[in-house]
């Protein structure tokens, strides 16, 4: 039997596991009322800038244990000016070759502890990927652990929950282009 899912973007049923999800914008930039966001910020489904502070979206990879890939969270991260403006510089080239840039998490995950501002390092990809999101590896949190360590179905299962309750709220992005 093949899984399918509907997209929270196209609204359109697929054929396959849903392994991602992914954010629109930073939660308080969602927060807006939408007649006043586009006013308020500026915003692409790649960068937002909002009073003084810049964000740009990349993915938080959890590598499944039962099997091969991983579960994507399509975040956002709170970074500085300096960073924005050298991942603007390397947007239409290969970035993968970066050190890693500090950041600071703009999303709420469901099912995690983690509050926004979580510290956070970002890695910048090729011109056709988004950047990864990496927890210091020294951090003990639910996320952190599960970001190193992989989850099982049953954990899967749980975000998949967590995820349905979320698309009313927040509708996701695709992470991936097709």
């Amino acid at each position: 039997m093949n899984e399918t899912f509907v997209c929270g973007t196209c609204g359109k049923s697929h054929v396959g596991p849903l392994t991602d999800h992914g954010y629109k914008l930073p939660d308080e930039v969602w927060a807006i009322p939408e007649p006043q966001r586009a006013e308020r910020a500026k915003f692409t489904a790649d960068l937002c800038q909002f009073e003084g502070r810049y964000f740009i979206r990349c993915i938080l990879f959890i590598p499944f244990t039962d099997g091969s890939g991983n579960f994507g969270w399509g975040v956002w991260v709170n970074v500085e000016p300096a960073v924005f403006d050298r991942y603007l510089a390397l947007y239409e080239a290969d970035g993968s070759g970066e050190p890693l840039h500090p950041g600071r998490l703009a999303n709420v995950l469901p099912a995690y502890d983690e509050p926004l501002g979580t510290k956070v390092a970002i890695q910048f990809g090729s011109s056709t990927q988004r950047p990864t999101v990496h927890l210091p590896p020294d951090a003990e949190s639910k996320l952190a652990l599960e970001q190193r360590q992989g989850i099982g179905s049953s954990r899967y299962h749980e975000y998949l929950t967590a995820v349905s309750a979320l698309r009313s709220a927040q509708p996701s992005m695709p992470l991936r282009d097709g």
